[in-house]
């Protein structure tokens, strides 16, 4: 199968093609822009370019892959946008990938000193206001422990897990949490990032599971709730 990936949810852009399990093209960009059209016209290029390559290989494109949160909401917005559109135009698959379940990715596909083992838990992390992160507990088996949630963080906000469990905090919201945080058993991964390239294997486990989104209706349920909140006339 062949599958683009799509990830805007922080200040990092990324994209990535996957073929069977092989990743032909992959590209990393800073995004650094508060405004919808510059982040589009990004987002755009990569597209255009990742697109050049499928034509050049002959290739279908079988699905679609974006992040869908939480995250930064323009950023969410226009990656889905633009996942949605490139599946409807090609007749492809969409597909939702976490984005905190796809931060877990790069440990388990590159281990820190000691590995991950039995027993151990994952908490990414990405950054909101103040002390708070978007954060959620897994185990080495991607199985969710704790459902993602929005935490304001101090001493006590993760020791039941840290009493029984050594867990590593990583993403752009754990480096803030490094002074609160500080039982013996957390431990902290310097420069995790979600990146499109490592949507893959999650991508493909839903394909071959046959767990897709509507492409004319499907809005991740953190932009809902972040719509609501929002008034009218910015919407």
């Amino acid at each position: 199968m062949t599958i683009l990936n799509i990830e805007t949810s922080t200040d990092i852009c990324s994209i990535a093609l996957s073929k069977d399990g092989m990743i032909l093209h992959d590209k990393v960009v800073g995004n650094n822009s508060e405004h919808h059209s510059q982040a589009s016209e990004q987002l755009g290029s990569m597209v255009d370019e990742t697109m050049t390559i499928l034509e050049d290989r002959h290739l279908k494109l079988d699905a679609v892959a974006v992040s869908s949160g939480p995250g930064s909401y323009t950023g969410l917005r226009i990656g889905v946008s633009m996942a949605k559109g490139i599946a409807y135009g090609s007749d492809a698959r969409l597909i939702a990938i976490p984005t905190l379940e796809l931060l877990c990715v790069a440990p388990l596909l590159s281990p820190p000193q000691g590995g991950v083992g039995e027993g151990l838990l994952l908490c990414p992390m990405l950054d909101a206001r103040r002390m708070e992160v978007y954060a959620a507990i897994y185990d080495t088996s991607l199985r969710v422990v704790r459902a993602p949630q929005a935490d304001v963080v101090d001493g006590e906000t993760y020791k039941s897990f840290l009493d029984e469990h050594d867990i590593y905090f990583f993403g752009n919201g754990a480096e803030k949490c490094m002074p609160v945080i500080n039982h013996p058993r957390a431990h902290y991964l310097p420069d995790i990032q979600p990146l499109a390239k490592n949507m893959m294997p999650l991508a493909e486990k839903r394909f071959y599971a046959g767990q897709f989104e509507d492409v004319a209706y499907f809005t991740p349920e953190y932009l809902k709730a972040y719509q609501a909140k929002l008034p009218k006339k910015l919407l």
